[in-house]
């Protein structure tokens, strides 16, 4: 998975002992999180041309101050960042959303872990399953030929101790003797 920053790297594009200052690592101001007025974040990634224009274009930014000429001026990353930092604390998370979801931007909002599960695009894609009560991610990635399947929901700890012990090989008595020794509890 870090084949990217291994090949930037070999170009002298990427720092790999300055974290924070390369392209995806939240060095550049357009691909970055960002806290909002309400104390929320939100994540940019609008590398691409179409992408930072349009977020330039729908987040009102100052076109003069973030253009595609200095895009990839990593000097004045530091500074576009400061001034696009004040932008976006400039609204609460919903706001940015109502104004920059479903578009080019390449924006999403940060959700957490109560949030998640409701957000339309989650949703959209069957990304949590409630299995027995019990809501959980499902799994991925998705294969078309080798579909992927949660057989249960939870189970206290220790209810498949038995059944895991014997598809190992231990036998009844070494499973007996692994309870009165008190090094697994039995719940069969």
């Amino acid at each position: 998975m870090m084949w990217m920053c291994h090949s930037y790297h070999a170009v002298n594009q990427w720092d790999m002992r300055k974290r924070g200052t390369n392209l995806l690592d939240g060095g550049a101001f357009f691909y970055d999180t960002y806290e909002t007025a309400d104390g929320r974040y939100v994540a940019i990634g609008a590398i691409e041309p179409q992408f930072f224009t349009t977020l330039v274009e729908k987040a009102g930014l100052d076109s003069s101050r973030f253009n595609l000429k200095d895009q990839m001026q990593e000097q004045l990353w530091p500074e576009l960042k400061q001034e696009l930092a004040a932008v976006i604390r400039s609204k609460s998370r919903d706001e940015w959303c109502e104004l920059l979801e479903g578009s080019e931007a390449c924006f999403t909002p940060v959700l957490d872990a109560v949030e998640a599960p409701q957000h339309p695009h989650n949703q959209a894609r069957h990304n949590y399953l409630d299995i027995d009560g019990y809501l959980q991610p499902a799994p991925a990635p998705r294969f078309s030929r080798t579909q992927s399947q949660v057989k249960h929901g939870l189970h206290q700890p220790g209810a498949d101790n038995s059944s895991v012990l014997t598809s190992l090989g231990f036998s009844a008595s070494d499973i007996a003797g692994l309870c009165e020794s008190g090094i697994i509890k039995s719940r069969t």
